[in-house]
């Protein structure tokens, strides 16, 4: 049998988002901004957390953890769509491919690990109040969240490995605005079956996971809510896991649209995809800003310091 010659793909050609010619300049405004907004949203979320010891607590740890998985997460495909936008730069290297692929899951295992962290640390409080310096104290904190940082990193490494260890011979194009493992692995020239069974399996089996664990825990938190006498505690109660849910609504319910929908249209799924990608890791910090007074409080103080910083340089100058 005579051997095929094939050129072994050194690069791929992201197509970008679907009939976006003609707003290449509008979409490459709104999602810099969306992106400035992130980073700085969560920077100052997670610098006024550091800064003051009244905020080291459970809660404001794992928010602390949030914040820098939304500057990671949003930092994935951002960037390489502003420069495809801005400079028509589609092409990226096979690194580049498989790091998006990486961190792509990587940090949206940790997003979905996370949360359910978050929901467990608001039973302990609202369930179990006496209790709950004890059973959340700094290291088990620490080890929670260093688990599911390391547990995603092998969920991650090992859906990398899988779609990159196929041979890709023949077309580089790929039709998304980023690279993940559906859109990557449709150009291989070899069986795929394997890898999209895994794929589909532990981005079914993770997300399905943790949403249980945290449905349980607020059906729990629900029914000792319901059993409070004070109305000042039930509103208390209310208030820190508001926060919580609105985001958890959000990561869940887009992440139902994607994998559990096959049918949807490319340019649906794309819209989808980049609110995940773009507008949620902003959303959050506005999220927990509003809803939590103490955040919001920090973030103030943090804003009227370095303008009151800033007008003292500029009287010096």
């Amino acid at each position: 049998m005579g051997l095929v010659n094939h050129t072994m793909v050194t690069h791929f050609i992201l197509l970008g988002i679907p009939n976006a010619d003609g707003l290449q300049t509008i979409l490459f405004i709104t999602f810099l901004a969306f992106y400035l907004c992130t980073l700085l949203g969560n920077l100052l979320i997670f610098s006024a957390i550091l800064a003051d010891p009244r905020l080291h607590t459970p809660m404001y740890f794992f928010l602390c953890n949030l914040s820098v998985l939304d500057i990671g997460f949003s930092s994935i495909s951002t960037p390489k769509m502003l420069t495809n936008l801005w400079f028509q730069s589609t092409v990226i290297s096979l690194g580049g491919c498989m790091s998006q692929v990486f961190f792509y899951h990587f940090l949206g295992s940790t997003e979905c690990l996370l949360y359910t962290l978050m929901a467990y640390d608001r039973y302990v409080a609202i369930c179990h109040p006496l209790r709950y310096r004890p059973i959340m104290n700094r290291r088990v904190c620490a080890f929670l969240a260093a688990g599911t940082w390391i547990t995603s990193s092998f969920h991650a490494t090992i859906l990398t490995s899988l779609t990159f260890t196929l041979p890709y011979c023949g077309s580089n194009v790929v039709d998304y605005f980023f690279c993940d493992i559906f859109p990557v692995v449709k150009l291989a020239c070899a069986d795929t079956y394997v890898i999209e069974t895994v794929t589909l399996t532990n981005t079914g089996v993770v997300p399905m996971t943790c949403f249980h664990l945290i449905l349980a825990s607020y059906i729990r938190i629900i029914f000792s809510v319901l059993k409070m006498n004070s109305s000042e505690g039930r509103r208390k109660a209310a208030s820190t896991c508001a926060s919580h849910l609105t985001v958890v609504t959000l990561f869940f319910g887009q992440c139902a649209l994607i994998y559990t929908q096959p049918h949807l249209s490319i340019v649906l799924v794309t819209a989808v995809q980049i609110f995940s990608n773009v507008v949620t890791p902003m959303l959050n910090p506005a999220i927990y800003t509003l809803r939590n007074k103490e955040v919001k409080t920090l973030v103030e103080e943090g804003i009227q310091s370095i303008q009151f910083h800033g007008a003292t340089l500029i009287d010096a100058a």
